[in-house]
């Protein structure tokens, strides 16, 4: 990338790095990565090289709702009903597509002057207060 004077770097977090989150290695090492990504965008920016981070909120996939459900012994309905109520957006999960739509503004032109970001796709979570 430093060769050719451009590129785009996008990691993906969580927003448990920013929220208050009980599993502190995990929060820890997302944490970790936003901090990388901004020591990315700083050392590389001369370079025309961007880095950004994503920081996914509650998302319907099978790791975070079937897990849970199984780990909690509840239904998976129980589980998204529980999670979409937290979400202020539609009260509804995000999904991958969100994620990834985010992705893919940050790696376009459109985004060519974004670097240094944390990005939440959070449905508004990161929003509240209390």
């Amino acid at each position: 990338m430093r060769s050719q004077g451009s590129g785009v770097i996008i990691t993906i977090s969580s927003i448990a790095a920013i929220e208050n989150y009980p599993w502190v290695t995990y929060k820890a090492s997302k944490a970790a990565l936003i901090t990388l990504t901004q020591q990315l965008a700083i050392q590389n920016a001369e370079y025309g090289i961007r880095a950004n981070v994503i920081l996914p909120g509650l998302m319907d996939t099978p790791m975070a709702v079937d897990n849970r459900a199984q780990a909690w012994g509840q239904s998976r309905e129980e589980v998204v009903a529980a999670r979409n109520a937290r979400v202020p957006l539609g009260n509804k999960m995000g999904d991958a597509w969100d994620v990834a739509n985010a992705a893919l503004f940050l790696a376009s032109d459109e985004a060519r002057f974004i670097t240094g970001v944390s990005l939440p796709v959070d449905g508004g979570m990161s929003c509240r207060v209390g």
